[in-house]
């Protein structure tokens, strides 16, 4: 059963009574849907709202242990809502609306649970960023992505952010110096999604991904996302010694002991996720 997040609002142009986004709960994952396709699920101010929102309720509920960020329409993340920007005339009223996805794409990178991004059709700019903040992404084979913001005179500098740390500089380059969209085929050999699936299957490869992840103990993916953000941008020897500091951490959890336990006695581990 599809519900409405609580205290958030559809925006003007949209349907009084769709929310932004919506919540499907499945075992072990939810499916978080952005709910605006009259508007290509652009990133206004209240989308971003109530996309944060939605992660902070589910970053606090140990039952969830994988996320899917999915979208209504035939556009994915169209990025920024260009109307809402263009009714912005001060100067911190503009830093204030990046600041706030800023914080969107750090909030989803900071979340306990791995998010998979379920992309079909257009992820333009910021939905671009969306795609790079997630853990992983499975595109359909139909699905597009690009970063034009040079077409309009306005660089794509914060989703440069989330793109030059997914894929290589110049891949990074030519997508923001020329805004060309490139296929999902592409995006997947430059690392920008995780997987290429027929449109007609990506729901249920998305779907099966997350079962994956929410069958494993819930405490021992949290601690590994954790840990990845953070030594990825340590040096080397900097990152084997936090690195090991984790493992030995870890090596005290249940979930360590009883699943080592369960692989020496050949039988399925039981997690308590602790």
């Amino acid at each position: 059963i599809l519900k409405p997040l609580s205290g958030i609002n559809a925006m003007t142009d949209a349907p009084s009574q769709t929310d932004l986004a919506t919540r499907q709960d499945h075992d072990g994952f939810v499916t978080l849907t952005m709910n605006n396709p009259k508007r290509r699920n652009a990133l206004s101010g209240d989308m971003m709202t109530a996309l944060h929102t939605a992660f902070d309720e589910i970053a606090d509920e140990q039952a969830v242990r994988c996320v899917i960020l999915a979208a209504n329409g035939p556009v994915f993340c169209a990025g920024h809502d260009l109307k809402e920007m263009q009714g912005i005339t001060e100067c911190d009223q503009h830093a204030s609306l990046f600041n706030h996805c800023s914080e969107l794409m750090m909030r989803i990178v900071s979340l306990p649970q791995p998010v998979i991004a379920q992309v079909h059709g257009m992820a333009t700019a910021a939905g671009c960023q969306l795609v790079a903040s997630c853990d992983l992404a499975v595109g359909a084979d139909t699905a597009k992505f690009a970063t034009p913001g040079v077409n309009i005179g306005l660089f794509c500098s914060t989703p440069m952010v989330a793109l030059s740390r997914n894929i290589a500089r110049k891949h990074a380059m030519r997508m923001l110096l020329t805004g060309d969209p490139i296929d999902a085929q592409m995006a997947f050999s430059m690392g920008l999604i995780s997987d290429v699936v027929a449109g007609d299957d990506l729901e249920n490869h998305t779907h099966t991904l997350a079962a994956g992840i929410a069958a494993r103990s819930g405490m021992t993916v949290r601690l590994g996302k954790q840990a990845f953000y953070k030594q990825v941008e340590m040096p080397l020897n900097q990152a084997y010694s936090y690195a090991s500091d984790v493992m030995t951490a870890n090596m005290q959890k249940h979930d360590a002991r009883e699943g080592i336990g369960a692989f020496v006695e050949k039988r399925h581990p039981s997690w308590r996720h602790e």
